[in-house]
């Protein structure tokens, strides 16, 4: 089995977030995509962010619940560093193949995650285009560093079962919603 991995708060879960789940479902050839609703991103403030179960109840309204699922699995293993994460996921579900799955937003940032490369190393991750983003991201410190073990976009759908370390940039079409943005517009800013 295949499963791409799209970790976030989803403070609230958006069509943004079920375009990259669509998009790596049909790209990366995947069985299903997990949003991982985080217990709490050590790099966001907890002000303004909506309770664990407010944020799985948005998420589960934009999942299939089949091939796009809503989970609270970082809760369940306590973790809150994708790191510890993935190390625990490949201990329980040994014969699944997984793929991180990140916006060009996250590659800019991923030398501010605890151990990324240890991620890298250990994962493949294909990186989803953001607008504003991915120029800064395609030149930034995480796909310099990494700059040998990108693989070009055809190969996309093998992703899930290369040696790693191997990413992807996947160019798509764009999505720019956020979810700072529709919290913005709810409180009438």
């Amino acid at each position: 089995m295949t499963v791409g991995l799209l970790g976030g708060s989803f403070n609230p879960a958006h069509k943004g977030h079920l375009h990259v789940a669509q998009t790596a479902l049909r790209r990366l050839r995947l069985d299903q995509v997990w949003l991982m609703v985080s217990p709490g991103n050590p790099l966001k403030p907890a002000k303004g962010m909506a309770s664990a179960a407010a944020r799985l109840a948005s998420a589960r309204a934009i999942a299939d619940g089949r091939r796009v699922i809503a989970t609270a699995i970082e809760t369940h293993l306590h973790t809150r560093y994708t790191v510890d994460t993935l190390r625990k996921l490949k201990i329980r579900f040994p014969r699944t193949h997984f793929v991180w799955l990140m916006g060009a937003d996250n590659l800019v940032q991923l030398p501010a995650w605890n151990a990324w490369m240890d991620i890298a190393r250990h994962t493949n991750f294909a990186v989803l285009p953001r607008p504003t983003y991915n120029h800064r991201a395609l030149a930034g410190q995480a796909a310099q560093r990494l700059r040998p073990a990108r693989r070009l976009e055809r190969s996309a759908a093998a992703l899930a079962r290369m040696t790693t370390p191997s990413w992807v940039f996947l160019p798509a079409r764009q999505n720019s919603l956020s979810a700072s943005a529709i919290r913005a517009h709810a409180s009438g800013v």
